[in-house]
């Protein structure tokens, strides 16, 4: 199993700083490679203090200039938020400033606050992405590409410039119910999921959709690979654990209002809402505690066959919490599920 570290931008207190905000995430994403995490990921949000990166391919440029080896993934830039042939080269532009090393984790978006307030509700949004999706690997992968489908029509068209990584760069889609993921893996494409703050059966049975759909395809699905995010953090000891757990708890209050609660937002800032989860049910879920509480409790993950798990673990703990949380997680959790020294540099991430 390996392991990415999650640049997710929680930004509770605009007065933080948008460019304090940035340069925090530029830090995590060099400390990451320095303890040999293999990749680092980026979402892509708007109109909201959660998630927050309006722009994940500028993000990833630049931290593809912060860096010299890591793996860089979106996760997820929203295709029906974009028009394929502008983000097409974009795609390509950033492939190219990333020395190869993007990976363009792409849904069809989770929000509906977002979603609806950019013109692309959740409800409706299936369509567009199946569309949007198909016509940015023709783009990327072929030259001289016309279309004629429901949202898109345009006669034929080369982006330009065309990407480094050939035929394409490395594409995931982000699933997170079962028969998705089944289905999506069957088409042969790698997975991202998340049981979010949901309990280990509905991770298993994540996990369990995409090993079916990978046995299936045989020879052809190999190489296919299951990434899964979840809220990581080793604590320095169980009161600390204490401490960041009611610090999730007051991050989902927050991620649950825009994702299936009204979307009560004031001025970008999402209000806290009573949650029906209790704080010991959301301990139990999360991966939070000291590094020999994670190794016990990860064993499940890696049996399951999850080949990369991705920290979600900026739950509004201060930066230097942040950074050392990590350094414990690379030194006491890291190498009992990785073959390689901490520090060695990452190999091929294909």
């Amino acid at each position: 199993m390996h392991f990415n570290h999650f640049l997710s931008a929680y930004f509770p207190d605009p007065a933080y700083g948008a460019k304090r905000l940035f340069g925090d995430m530029l830090e995590q994403a060099a400390t990451a490679e320095r303890l040999g995490f293999r990749g680092v990921t980026i979402p892509e949000h708007h109109l909201i203090n959660i998630l927050l990166t309006p722009a994940p391919l500028q993000m990833a440029v630049r931290v593809a200039a912060e860096t010299q080896r890591i793996e860089i993934v979106t996760s997820v830039v929203v295709l029906p938020n974009h028009d394929m042939r502008v983000f097409a080269g974009e795609v390509a532009q950033a492939d190219i400033l990333c020395d190869g090393r993007l990976t363009l984790g792409v849904g069809r978006g989770a929000f509906p606050y977002e979603m609806e307030r950019l013109g692309n509700p959740v409800a409706t949004s299936r369509a567009r992405f199946e569309e949007s999706l198909a016509v940015l690997i023709a783009l990327l992968s072929e030259e001289n590409v016309a279309w004629d489908g429901e949202f898109y029509q345009f006669e034929p068209l080369t982006i330009m410039p065309r990407p480094l990584t050939q035929p394409m760069p490395r594409l995931m889609i982000a699933v997170m119910v079962p028969e998705g993921i089944y289905a999506c893996a069957k088409r042969g494409f790698h997975i991202q999921t998340t049981p979010l703050q949901g309990s280990q059966e509905k991770l298993l049975e994540q996990t369990r959709a995409f090993h079916r759909a990978k046995e299936e395809l045989g020879e052809a699905g190999e190489a296919l690979r299951l990434s899964l995010s979840r809220v990581v953090y080793a604590a320095r000891d169980e009161a600390d654990a204490k401490e960041k757990v009611a610090l999730a708890h007051d991050y989902y209050s927050r991620f649950d209002n825009v994702f299936t609660g009204p979307g009560i937002v004031e001025r970008g800032c999402i209000a806290p809402l009573p949650r029906e989860q209790t704080i010991e049910e959301l301990a139990a879920n999360l991966l939070i505690g000291t590094p020999a509480e994670l190794v016990e409790r990860m064993g499940v993950y890696a049996e399951a066959g999850v080949d990369e798990l991705i920290l979600s673990s900026n739950i509004g703990q201060t930066q230097q919490e942040q950074l050392e949380a990590m350094q414990r997680f690379a030194e006491e959790v890291m190498p009992h599920f990785v073959h390689r020294p901490v520090c060695a540099p990452v190999a091929d991430v294909a």
